[in-house]
């Protein structure tokens, strides 16, 4: 059976998967005071950070709407699969619901088999989701298939991060005032992850360096602690213009841990409002 995979546009891929036709990302919009950009492959970073360095207001992101999700779902292919954004960090996973539920109100007697996979992370977590997917859509693996085996994957998965402010999740509501106004005030630099989708802290450092470090070592830690045979296994690096950081936190995990592949990428929009100039992401 032949396949699409989505993602909204925070699933970082690298141009070249960009052109691959078994991909496809709706974008979400952001808002700079009252500039709007769309998150596609007009999205120019450079510009957009020199806007948020210059504002004094609040940036947001808007999810993409049902009918921007139902246009991705037509086509030909039988079995369309899709990634988004942690629903308890965006509206996007409940908009490609409701897509479904309309595309199958339009198209009653549609044989397209959809399912909307809320990657409880972000970034390079969702481009190892749809990675997974499209393996297990190549091996010749059935729709149940890929959702049961796609579903253990990001529930096997660890989301780590490390970012120069936590501001612009706070300001979202997706932290508390408290720890960003610490972390600020003392240059402490929060390592966090994710629990189930939602945003947790693990640890503290004083320093971004010292801060990937013990990233990555906590990393390591979880990994061997939960038997993952990382040699089977990807791992993905998203950096908000910071290539260096993203290849010196490569060089720690591969001295330790032994990867499959490597998939590191440049943020796109929504990773680049979220995680800010400087920020890391990792998912394991």
């Amino acid at each position: 059976m032949n396949y699409k995979i989505i993602g909204d546009s925070c699933c970082d891929l690298t141009a070249e998967y960009k052109k691959d036709s078994r991909f496809d990302l709706v974008p979400l919009t952001l808002q700079v005071d009252d500039t709007y950009i769309r998150d596609d492959e007009t999205f120019d970073q450079a510009h957009f950070l020199k806007l948020v360095r210059e504002s004094k207001s609040v940036q947001k992101s808007a999810c993409p709407s049902p009918e921007d999700f139902m246009a991705s779902y037509a086509g030909e292919e039988e079995m369309v699969f899709v990634v988004t954004l942690s629903q308890h960090l965006s509206g996007t996973y409940n908009s490609a619901v409701l897509a479904k539920n309309l595309y199958y109100e339009e198209n009653p007697n549609s044989t397209k088999k959809i399912h909307i996979f809320s990657s409880d992370s972000a970034c390079c977590g969702e481009s190892l989701i749809a990675f997974r997917i499209r393996d297990l859509a190549e091996s010749g693996a059935s729709f149940e298939e890929i959702v049961e085996q796609a579903g253990s994957f990001r529930d096997g998965m660890k989301t780590y991060f490390v970012l120069e402010t936590l501001d612009f999740l706070r300001k979202n509501g997706r932290l508390t005032g408290l720890a960003s106004i610490l972390a600020s005030a003392l240059n402490i630099k929060p390592v966090m992850s994710a629990d189930h989708g939602v945003i947790i802290k693990l640890n503290q450092a004083r320093g971004i360096t010292k801060a990937l470090g013990k990233m990555c070592d906590l990393a390591v830690e979880e990994t061997l602690r939960r038997g993952v045979d990382t040699k089977k296994h990807t791992l993905g690096i998203t950096h908000c213009n910071c290539p260096d950081r993203a290849e010196a936190v490569r060089e720690q995990l591969c001295s330790r841990l032994a990867f499959r592949d490597v998939y590191i990428t440049p943020a796109a929009g929504v990773s680049s409002l979220y995680a800010g100039d400087g920020g890391v992401v990792v998912a394991i």
